[in-house]
């Protein structure tokens, strides 16, 4: 009898031991998938902020450029303002859909990869 106390003891020490880790596994998990999730924000940022500032700047020129074809630099900037308009409304009605599919299937694929027991 002592000795089927001490085993149920033992389990039940094993037991405790196995959650604790589990729970450790899982907060690690967490921090690597933050840190995952920020430095790739903070990257692509940085990016997206470099290409924002190139399109600004070649905007400007172009817009300069075309108004002085035109003889009034405000034309220039109505024609790039007009182009934009026009790139617009093509792709909200001809590809917004095919850009909210795979978006949607993108933060879709990256939450299943995220929390593995979903799956």
């Amino acid at each position: 009898m002592q000795d089927q106390k001490n085993q149920i003891e033992i389990l039940a020490e094993n037991a405790e031991m196995y959650a604790k880790t589990s729970i450790d596994l899982l907060k690690l998990q967490a921090v690597e998938k933050t840190a995952l999730v920020g430095s790739a924000a903070v990257s692509r940022g940085v990016v997206i902020l470099m290409i924002s500032m190139f399109i600004i700047i070649v905007n400007i020129a172009v817009g300069l450029w075309l108004g002085d074809i035109l003889g009034k630099l405000y034309y220039g900037f109505f024609c790039v303002a007009g182009f934009y308009g026009l790139f617009a409304f093509v792709i909200y009605f001809f590809f917004h859909n095919r850009i909210k599919e795979r978006v949607s299937n993108s933060i879709i694929s990256q939450l299943l990869n995220w929390f593995p027991c979903i799956k």
